[in-house]
């Protein structure tokens, strides 16, 4: 029974938190935070001492429930908290929600990505994991910026590589592409 009811409030919550980020979504937009880096500052400058947290806790959220596009939940932290601090509550957020969909797909397998992702681009990098290419594949998603990484850290969770390959491709390719992440921010 405690088995059951646990799958049902799992099952819910992807469906609640992806409610609420595209409520905060719309909120951002009308408030005109997504669009204006001074606007976004103020606004993260409101929740005080916890505005990190929450930025934390939204990168892992994006990352466990692909809603907000990486690269632009990236930039706000830079625009938000500057170069610096921004960096590490992207890496940090980002690592732990990277972990998170690891482990969620080792669990539940093929159901939680079809769930999430297009069918047509998972198949694309399902392709690499049959092929036997999938570590470099997942590298170089990690290490560029654009690439699906939040995906890719779903099929990594499928594929055979072990959580400490994971990990190590994880901590060691996010930094470059929140490092370009950074220029961009401040460069245009």
């Amino acid at each position: 029974m405690k088995k059951h009811v646990i799958k049902k409030i799992l099952n819910i919550i992807p469906i609640i938190i992806t409610i609420l980020l595209f409520i905060f979504i719309i909120y951002a937009l009308k408030l005109g935070i997504l669009e204006d880096k001074k606007l976004l500052i103020e606004y993260m400058k409101k929740f005080g001492i916890f505005a990190s947290l929450i930025f934390i806790l939204l990168q892992i959220g994006q990352v466990v429930f692909p809603v907000i596009p990486g690269g632009a939940s990236c930039l706000a932290g830079v625009l938000a908290f500057g170069p610096i601090k921004g960096l590490i509550y992207n890496y940090i957020g980002l690592i732990l929600g990277s972990l998170l969909a690891y482990l969620l797909s080792k669990k539940y397998g093929m159901k939680i990505v079809e769930k999430l992702f297009p069918k047509k681009i998972t198949n694309k990098y399902l392709k690499y994991v049959k092929d036997n290419k999938f570590t470099t594949i997942f590298f170089l998603g990690i290490f560029l910026p654009g690439l699906p990484d939040d995906l890719l850290c779903y099929i990594a969770g499928l594929s055979q590589i072990s959580f400490k390959t994971f990990l190590l491709i994880i901590i060691i390719g996010k930094p470059f592409s929140l490092i370009f992440y950074s220029l961009f921010a401040y460069l245009f």
